[in-house]
């Protein structure tokens, strides 16, 4: 049973890109790509620590690290030419089986897509999942390029989740059901300012990080779930991101037993979806 004061979790709300696909690793090969046309250094996770999720200021991030002679508007142009990349993306392990199993919970959840990326770049990358589609209604898909998005913020900003809140209370009062509250909602995120923007949404979070942000982040993984490390003023120098978040340093984080919990109950970090506990969350299988 669960014990925490939590109410039980009624809505998932999913990031996409590293948390539901393997896409942050091609991201980072077309950025190599590009970068290397211009005769730059690999794109580490140092620097995409501080760019990824973030939309046109991550981009500005970026290309104020490469010192590249382009506009937000050019290097957009150069990353759509490596679009056909992403028909390689996979699922990432334990996605599929979370995802049926949410679908088949006693008590019905309520499962959204919030992606900072466009839906057309959803349908490329999920040429090689179909499947993965079906679990996610039309309506309750939000991409960054949805023009309900439009007058909104890019995360950390909590927008987008608020936004995929709506539509999913809008469907449930269509059905006659009784809309769902913040504390109902968990997120699924990869990116650290997914996680502050989840945070700032008033739902829990699960932080699931890629390997290479595990290691930027070794040792100020309360940081990220609190939601403390990504704010917008943070300065776009990697070493002042190390500096800035040694404030609240973890002490007890061993990921021998699967997870480390943030010290207000908020916010989880897992090495994968394979090591999600749906009872903790108050989900009947």
């Amino acid at each position: 049973m669960k014990s925490d004061p939590f109410p039980p979790v009624r809505a998932c709300i999913f990031d996409v890109d590293g948390t539901l696909l393997d896409s942050e690793d091609v991201y980072t090969q077309i950025y190599n790509k590009i970068l290397s046309s211009y005769g730059v250094a690999d794109y580490t996770w140092d620097i995409k620590a501080i760019q990824q999720s973030r939309g046109t200021p991550g981009i500005i991030r970026l290309l104020e690290w490469a010192d590249l002679p382009l506009s937000v508007d050019e290097w957009k142009v150069e990353e759509k030419a490596h679009q056909g990349d992403f028909l390689q993306c996979k699922p990432l392990p334990g996605v599929m089986s979370c995802l049926q199993r949410l679908s088949n919970a006693l008590t019905p959840i309520d499962m959204a897509l919030a992606s900072s990326a466009g839906k057309h770049l959803f349908d490329i990358k999920t040429m090689r999942a179909p499947e993965l589609r079906r679990y996610f209604p039309t309506d309750l898909q939000v991409f960054g390029d949805d023009t309900d998005m439009d007058d909104c913020g890019n995360k950390p900003s909590p927008d987008i989740f608020h936004l995929a809140l709506h539509r999913i209370n809008k469907t449930r009062t269509a059905k006659g059901d009784v809309g769902l509250e913040k504390e109902e909602c968990l997120i699924f995120e990869d990116s650290i300012a997914g996680v502050e923007a989840g945070r700032r949404a008033g739902m829990r979070v699960v932080w699931i990080p890629h390997k290479g942000l595990r290691e930027v982040c070794r040792g100020k993984e309360h940081d990220v779930l609190l939601g403390l490390t990504a704010k917008e003023g943070l300065p776009s120098s990697p070493a002042s991101f190390q500096r800035e978040t040694t404030h609240a340093r973890c002490d007890r984080c061993d990921l021998r037993e699967g997870s480390v919990i943030s010290d207000d109950g908020w916010a989880e970090m897992l090495m994968s979806l394979e090591d999600f506990s749906f009872e903790k969350y108050g989900i009947e299988l």
